[in-house]
């Protein structure tokens, strides 16, 4: 058996573009990948804070503060609007000990504000 978990969130990111012409994805500034721990082509969940909306799509690294959906979610995620980025991971039940999920908390520019990581022992 294994849990699938919230290894990484970028949290109230805001929307900055969208491209309803490009192929797909999303694009997300290196700064704020390199503190989250996501990776180029990574299958990312997006969640849309104001409308609700959630779409998973892969991450392709832009410039810093950037937060593009492109493709088919530019239909539902506008500039302006906030979104919450989650990489997941699967992980077995001897590996819950050592499990710590990165929480990188920005500003409306989408510059880092704080980085936490949190122990799932601390919820246990």
């Amino acid at each position: 058996m294994k849990h699938t978990l919230v290894r990484s969130k970028i949290h109230r990111a805001t929307v900055t573009g969208g491209d309803l012409n490009y192929e797909g994805s999303i694009t997300i500034g290196r700064n704020m990948l390199v503190e989250a721990n996501i990776l180029p082509f990574e299958l990312v969940h997006v969640n849309n804070i104001d409308t609700g909306m959630h779409w998973e799509t892969y991450v392709i690294p832009g410039n810093d503060g950037e937060v593009i959906l492109n493709g088919a979610p530019a239909h539902h995620f506008k500039k302006g609007e906030k979104v919450v980025i989650m990489a997941l991971a699967e992980i077995r039940p001897d590996e819950i000990e050592d499990f710590e999920q990165i929480v990188v908390k920005v500003d409306e520019l989408n510059d880092i504000l704080d980085v936490q990581e949190l122990s799932l022992n601390d919820y246990l």
